[in-house]
């Protein structure tokens, strides 16, 4: 059944009825499409991969596709600039997460931005796109020399590296064992044996890539006759057995930096390979880390805290004396500058925080509790009471010399008595 509706003279849009009877009512979707945008060519089809390609998969086929079209490695193809951009620029869409979403959406001919608040969407051509720059900048020292694709895209072996607390502040080299793959040293990694030659592939003309077409798209991988290498092994290297590769275990010293958090992730090279290495970094008992920063408690006495005076504490790079002030109070906090972590490869220090803790004896000797209780007679504002204190008008009384005159007394009249009865 054909459908309820109108075309309208200017689009090729089908408008509902109700939008005919009542003008003021705008149809909900009424895209434009234009032969410019109809015959532009889907940027997954220019760098031949699926719509459901991962982001590696993008940046390997854009990468031998660039490699393909260089105009560098084609002087002799007056197309090949016009396809090196097109590729650049369906790279530059598809390698941006917001930016494919939105070509998913709604494809070359973009979004109007007037219905959207003004939001600024991607619109097929409108990227100003240097293809050079772009591959530069996303390659580097691969785009000068064509490095071979399979060792650019492969996953790098990852090793977990202990650390202590003091080890990742302060820096340390430490040994690690690793068994990784190496170029074989017999034939140096080309898989051949040694004096033998090698034959061009014809099944990829040397390419080491080939072309699949599946439905509507046309997806590109690596040679299934060569591997992607472009070249055909006809004397195996009795080493490696072709493989160009040899697994060995191997011990290497790991510079780890000063400063070094848990959970950082470093690139070491060993031999021809890169690796990954992550620090699990061990708790302290004595210092806790914010950053460059260092935070540790000190004990100190309660004559230090009335009086002041001077502590020492255990410091990260050596033991250091803390000036205590008069009327010191618990959890204030004392800050040492520069003595905390060095800057993960800069240069000043971070702060060690030094947080007080006062220190209450639980046992006292007969001296100390009677210089307590004089202590305590002689307080005020005391919110509350003092045990062995009692509170007389105005003033304290310790229990002690109260007991001590009482006894005083008596003992003063019993002599008394006894003068007494004998004068």
């Amino acid at each position: 059944m054909a459908p309820i509706g109108k075309k309208t003279a200017n689009c090729n849009c089908v408008v509902p009825s109700a939008a005919l009877r009542y003008p003021h009512v705008i149809p909900d979707r009424c895209f434009r499409s234009s032969t410019k945008c109809a015959n532009k060519q889907d940027l997954y089809e220019v760098l031949g991969v699926a719509r459901t390609a991962s982001q590696r998969d993008i940046k390997k086929a854009y990468y031998q596709l660039a490699k393909k079209y260089h105009p560098d490695t084609n002087p002799d193809d007056p197309e090949a600039k016009e396809k090196f951009a097109k590729l650049a620029e369906a790279y530059e869409v598809l390698s941006d997460e917001v930016k494919r979403k939105q070509y998913d959406t709604y494809g070359s001919a973009g979004f109007d931005a007037s219905r959207a608040g003004q939001q600024q969407y991607y619109r097929a051509g409108s990227a100003n796109v240097d293809p050079e720059e772009l591959f530069r900048k996303i390659f580097g020292d691969f785009a000068g020399g064509f490095q071979d694709i399979n060792s650019m895209f492969e996953q790098r072996p990852e090793f977990v590296m202990e650390l202590t607390f003091a080890e990742a502040a302060k820096g340390v080299d430490k040994q690690l064992s690793v068994n990784v793959e190496d170029a074989c040293p017999r034939c140096n990694g080309r898989g051949s044996e040694p004096g033998t030659k090698v034959s061009h592939c014809h099944y990829c003309n040397g390419t080491g890539m080939e072309s699949l077409h599946t439905g509507p798209f046309m997806m590109r991988s690596a040679c299934r006759r060569c591997g992607g290498k472009g070249s055909i092994v006809t004397t195996p290297c009795a080493l490696c057995r072709g493989s160009g590769q040899t697994k060995k275990r191997q011990t290497i010293t790991v510079p780890v930096p000063a400063g070094v958090e848990h959970g950082q992730t470093v690139r070491m090279s060993v031999g021809q390979k890169e690796i990954l290495i992550t620090f699990r970094v061990q708790g302290s008992p004595v210092f806790r880390r914010n950053g460059i920063d260092i935070h540790s408690d000190v004990l100190i006495s309660v004559a230090q805290a009335i009086l002041g005076g001077t502590a020492t504490a255990q410091g990260l790079y050596e033991t250091i004396s803390i000036v205590i002030p008069a009327g010191c109070q618990t959890d204030q906090v004392i800050r040492l500058q520069g003595k905390g972590i060095r800057r993960l490869n800069s240069f000043g220090y971070g702060d060690h925080y030094v947080h007080i803790k006062i220190s209450v004896p639980k046992k006292l000797t007969r001296r100390q509790r009677s210089l307590l209780l004089s202590y305590a007679e002689e307080e005020i504002d005391v919110p509350g009471t003092v045990n062995g204190v009692s509170l007389s008008p105005g003033k304290y009384c310790t229990m002690e010399k109260t007991n001590k005159k009482k006894h005083d007394k008596e003992e003063g009249g019993f002599f008394s008595k006894l003068k007494k009865m004998f004068s």
